[in-house]
C-alpha cells in the first residue's frame, strides 16, 4: 500500500471514527495477510514468505501474551488472556499457561499443497500445571539459564511475582520477587532480560484492578529494574500512564517501552490517551531509561508486547495484528490478522509465532530473532 495513494482523502473520504474498531485494509485483503507500506519490509518477508493459523479455539483467549521459546525442545509457551475476554479467568480462577510444539507445527505446514497460503490449521496446544503461586501469568521471556521467566500479575491479595519455572515437567518453579520492600506491586505485566548484564527488567500496571482481580493500585505505573544476583529492586523508568511492554536491542543500549493508556480496561477506551512505543538510551553504568522519545504511535488498537529482530527492527502486538517499524521509526508493514496480537515471539530465525487471544498464526519470513535468552 503506497503511503500517498492514501495521504489525502478528500471530504467525501472513508474516514476511521475508532482505532479498535474499524481497521485500515484499503485493499480488502483477506486474512492473513502481510501488509507492506514500506519496500524494506520486503527484506523482512523474504523471498517465499509464508502465514498461517496453526491452532484456534473461539471460546477460549488461550493465546494472549507471555509468549517464550525454548530451542532445546523446539516449543513456544505462552499464557491465556488473564482477567479479559473469553479468558475464563477472573479474581477467583486462574489464568492457563500452555505450549505448542513447532516440530508439530513444521509437520502439519508439510502437509499443505503450493498455493495454500493463508489455509488454517490445528495444532494441538498442551495446558501446563503449575504451582499455586503463578497466578495470572501476564509476561515472560528467556529462557534464562534455562528456564523459563515468567511475570504474573496476581490475584486477589495474592502477590504478582517474578518466577523461574522449569519447561520441563513437572516445572519446578522458583518465585525470585514478590514485592517493593514490602509492598506488592499492582500488577505486573512484561518482562525481558537485558542482552548484556542479565539483570531482568519489568513494567507495573493496574490493569489487575482495571481488569476486577486486583485491589486498587498502592504505587504509580513504572519500569524497574531487578537483579536476581543480589536481589536488588529499583525503579528506572516513570511518569507513563500504563507501562506495557518492554524490549532491548540487541546490544543492550535502547530499551522500548510501549504506553498502552488507551485502553483502560473496566473504565474503557480512550483515544486520546497513549497508544505510543518511547524508546530509551539505557545508561552503561546504572541501567536507568535516559533521553525518553516517541518512537511510534499506532493506528489501531495498542501497542502491547514489543519484539526486535537482529537488525532492530521493532516488533509490537498491535489492534489489528503485528506491526513492524524500522529502527528510525518508519512502519514498514504488518502481519495483518484482523484481530488484536497482544504480543510474539521469533522461534528462531525465519519463525515469527503471534499470539492472537483465540488463536496462533505463524509466519515464515526472512527476518532473524533478536537476542531474547540469557546467557
Amino acid at each position: 500500500v503506497d503511503p500517498l495513494s492514501f495521504a489525502v482523502l478528500g471530504p467525501n473520504g472513508s474516514f476511521r471514527d475508532s482505532a479498535f474498531t474499524q481497521f485500515f485494509n484499503p485493499t480488502l485483503t483477506a486474512v492473513p495477510f502481510f501488509q507492506i507500506f514500506d519496500p524494506a519490509f520486503l527484506a523482512i518477508l523474504g523471498p517465499n514468505p509464508s502465514f498461517h493459523e496453526v491452532a484456534s479455539n473461539a471460546t477460549f483467549a488461550f493465546a494472549h501474551e507471555a509468549p517464550i521459546y525454548v530451542p532445546e525442545t523446539d516449543e513456544v509457551f505462552f499464557a491465556s488472556n488473564d482477567g479479559g475476554a473469553l479468558g475464563n479467568s477472573d479474581l477467583n480462577h486462574n489464568n492457563q499457561v500452555g505450549k505448542i510444539s513447532m516440530k508439530a507445527v513444521e509437520a502439519a505446514l508439510q502437509t499443505l499443497k503450493p498455493g495454500d497460503n493463508g489455509t488454517a490449521l490445528q495444532v494441538p496446544v498442551t495446558e501446563l500445571v503449575l504451582p499455586d503461586t503463578i497466578q495470572m501469568t501476564n509476561g515472560g521471556t528467556g529462557p534464562f539459564k534455562s528456564s523459563l521467566v515468567l511475570i504474573t500479575s496476581g490475584r486477589g491479595p495474592l502477590p504478582p511475582s517474578i518466577a523461574l519455572v522449569n519447561p520441563k515437567a513437572p516445572h519446578n518453579t522458583t518465585v525470585l520477587l514478590d514485592n517493593f520492600f514490602g509492598r506488592q506491586f499492582n500488577s505486573l505485566n512484561d518482562i525481558k532480560i537485558h542482552p548484556t548484564t542479565g539483570a531482568l527488567f519489568f513494567t507495573d500496571v493496574t490493569y489487575g484492578f482495571l481488569n476486577h482481580f486486583r485491589s486498587p493500585p498502592l504505587m504509580p505505573n513504572q519500569v524497574y529494574r531487578f537483579d536476581p544476583a543480589v536481589g536488588s529492586v529499583r525503579v528506572v523508568a516513570t511518569d507513563f500512564d500504563k507501562c506495557n511492554g518492554i524490549a532491548f536491542t540487541p546490544d543492550g543500549k535502547i530499551a522500548y517501552v510501549t504506553d498502552t493508556g488507551a485502553n483502560s480496561g473496566f473504565l474503557g477506551n480512550n483515544q486520546t490517551e497513549p497508544a505510543t512505543i518511547y524508546a530509551f538510551d539505557v545508561d552503561p553504568t546504572t541501567q536507568v531509561f535516559l533521553n525518553r522519545r516517541v518512537f511510534a504511535y499506532t493506528d489501531t488498537g495498542i501497542p502491547d508486547g514489543v519484539q526486535i529482530d537482529a537488525t532492530g527492527n521493532v516488533y509490537a502486538g498491535c489492534g489489528d495484528g503485528v506491526h513492524v517499524w524500522s529502527p528510525s521509526g518508519t512502519l514498514l508493514g504488518k502481519f495483518f490478522i484482523g484481530t488484536t496480537s497482544a504480543n510474539m515471539v521469533f522461534a528462531g530465525d525465519g519463525r515469527l509465532v503471534i499470539m492472537a487471544e483465540t488463536g496462533i498464526f505463524v509466519a515464515k519470513i526472512a527476518a532473524k530473532e533478536g537476542k531474547v535468552a540469557f546467557p
